[in-house]
């Protein structure tokens, strides 16, 4: 069995003509691809754009009620508010003086 590498092979002179043909179809096949690239990226794009918009859309109303919303203490309180609130331990000492 005989291994032939393609180095080895006798083959056809690469002449100008044909380099040039070679490149002329090179450049247009990158021509090519980036058109379609770009086309395929105004095409994410305006989907996106397009179900972005839908959400927003459908989601006006929850937005709107969520603006609105207040919790339920408030409400039964009839007033929100605006104490602040300060996370911590408190210990309270308590004297027998004042235990009445």
């Amino acid at each position: 069995m005989q291994i032939k590498y393609g180095l080895n092979l006798p083959s056809k002179s690469s002449g100008p003509l044909r380099k040039l043909v070679a490149f002329t179809v090179t450049v247009a096949m990158v021509g090519l691809v980036l058109m379609f690239s770009a086309v395929l990226f105004v095409i994410i794009l305006v989907v996106g754009t397009i179900a972005w918009a839908y959400l927003w859309w459908k989601t006006r109303e929850l937005r709107k009620h969520m603006r609105n919303f207040q919790p339920r203490e408030a409400e039964r309180e009839g007033r929100v508010s605006d104490e602040k609130v300060y996370e911590g331990e408190v210990i309270r000492v308590v004297d027998s003086q004042d235990v009445k």
